[in-house]
C-alpha cells in the first residue's frame, strides 16, 4: 500500500542539490555546452543503456552530426550506422524523424515547452522534461528508472512502476518535489543519485543525502523497491541467416522493413526451414545455391523474446548462370568485406560479417 508522505518537502531538493554540488557528475560529454540538441541526443541514448556504454557512441555521433540540421540532412542508413550496437533502433529512427521536424516546423530551434517537445517523435514526458529543465531551465519533472528507484524507496511506494496507478502517484510526487530554481541541477542529481548511490543492488545508503528519512532504508527493505514487473517466460524463435558470398568477396545483405526488430538496418536474408534452405533461398532472393555450410547456432536475446540464429554460408557466381540475378535490387546490397560502408548493421550481423571475412 502506498505510504502517505509530505511530498511538498522543501528540504528534499535542497539536500539533493547540496549533495550534487559536492558529489554530482559534472564532466560527462553532454554536460558541456548544454544545448537542447546535445541534451536530447544524450537522453535518447541513455534510455536502456549505461553511461559508460553511451559515451563513445555519443562522441562519435556528435562529431558526425554536431547540430540538429546535420542530423536532419543525414540519410537514415548513415544515422543507423552511427547507432549500430546501441540497440533499440527505433530510437535512432525517431531521432532522425524528430530532427527533420525540428528543422521543418520550428526552423531548427527546439520548442520551449514540454508539451511541444512531446509532439516530436520518440520524446515522451520524461525526456521532454529532461530537455526542458537541463538545457532551458524550465521547471519540469522527469521519471526515468533512476528517479523511480529513489522515489519508491524514499516513500516506500508499493507496486510495479509500470502500472498506471503507481506511475500516476510517482508523477504527482515528482511534480511537487521539483524546485522552482536550479531545475537542471535537480534533474541531473535525481539521475545521478539513482545511478551511483541508490543503485538497484547494494545501494550505498550510508552516503545518501536522503538516508535519514528514507522509509525503505529505515525498515531495511531497500531491495523490495521498486517492485519488479511480473515475470513472463520469453518465447523462443529461430531463424536461418543466409550468408551468400560472390566471387568478388562480397556478401549479400538485405534491408529490413522500417518497423519491427532491427527496423531499417541491413541484415542477412532470413529463412525459416532448415531442410529447405536451397528452395527458400531461390524463392526469396532469386539465387540458386549449389551447396551451403551451416554454422553452430547461437542465441540473441531481445527484451521480449529469444532468437536462435543459425548461420548458413554459401558461395555463388554473380551474375552467372540461370537464377543468379537478385530479385529486388532496392532491398539487396552486395557488401564488400574489405570496405567499411556507412550502413546500419545489427550487432549479430556485424559479428557474423567478421567471421565470414576470417573464413575466406
Amino acid at each position: 500500500m502506498t505510504q502517505k508522505a509530505p511530498y511538498k518537502d522543501h528540504t528534499f531538493s535542497q539536500r539533493l542539490l547540496n549533495w550534487f554540488d559536492a558529489h554530482g557528475r559534472k564532466h560527462l560529454p553532454w554536460q558541456q555546452n548544454k544545448t537542447p540538441y546535445r541534451v536530447w541526443i544524450s537522453e535518447i541514448m541513455l534510455q536502456q543503456t549505461q553511461v559508460t556504454t553511451v559515451i563513445p557512441y555519443y562522441q562519435k555521433f556528435m562529431a558526425r552530426f554536431p547540430e540538429v540540421t546535420d542530423l536532419a540532412a543525414g540519410s537514415e542508413d548513415e544515422v543507423l550506422h552511427f547507432w549500430s550496437g546501441l540497440g533499440y533502433y527505433s530510437r535512432a529512427r525517431n531521432l532522425h524523424k524528430a530532427a527533420k521536424k525540428v528543422v521543418s516546423d520550428f526552423a531548427g530551434v527546439f520548442p520551449r515547452s514540454v508539451e511541444q517537445l512531446m509532439e516530436l517523435p520518440g520524446i515522451g514526458r520524461s525526456t521532454a522534461g529532461a530537455i526542458a529543465s537541463i538545457s532551458m531551465g524550465i521547471r519540469a519533472p522527469i521519471m526515468d528508472g533512476n528517479v523511480k528507484r529513489v522515489l519508491t524507496r524514499y516513500f516506500a511506494i508499493s507496486g510495479w512502476p509500470g502500472q498506471t496507478r503507481v506511475a500516476n502517484a510517482l508523477w504527482e510526487i515528482a511534480e511537487q518535489l521539483t524546485p522552482e530554481c536550479r531545475t537542471g541541477d535537480y534533474t541531473q542529481v535525481m539521475m545521478d543519485l539513482g545511478a551511483t548511490v541508490c543503485t538497484r543492488s547494494k545501494p550505498a545508503c550510508q552516503v545518501c543525502p536522503l538516508e535519514a528519512d528514507c522509509i525503505a532504508h529505515k525498515t531495511g527493505q531497500q531491495r523490495l523497491f521498486p517492485e519488479s514487473k511480473p515475470k513472463r517466460e520469453k518465447p523462443e524463435k529461430s531463424v536461418i541467416m543466409l550468408m551468400v558470398v560472390n566471387q568478388y568477396g562480397e556478401v549479400l545483405l538485405e534491408k529490413r522493413p522500417p518497423s519491427g526488430i532491427w527496423g531499417g538496418l541491413w541484415s542477412f536474408p532470413e529463412l525459416s526451414a532448415p531442410d529447405q534452405i536451397i528452395e527458400q533461398a531461390l524463392e526469396k532472393t532469386g539465387l540458386l545455391l549449389t551447396d551451403f555450410d551451416t554454422w553452430p547456432s547461437f542465441r540473441h536475446t531481445f527484451s521480449h523474446y529469444h532468437l536462435d540464429i543459425t548461420p548458413a554460408l554459401s558461395f555463388v557466381e554473380y551474375p552467372g548462370q540461370t537464377n543468379t540475378v537478385i530479385k529486388d535490387h532496392d532491398n539487396y546490397y552486395w557488401f564488400a568485406l574489405d570496405q567499411s560502408p556507412e550502413l546500419g548493421l545489427a550487432a549479430p550481423v556485424k559479428k557474423l560479417l567478421q567471421k565470414v571475412e576470417n573464413a575466406l
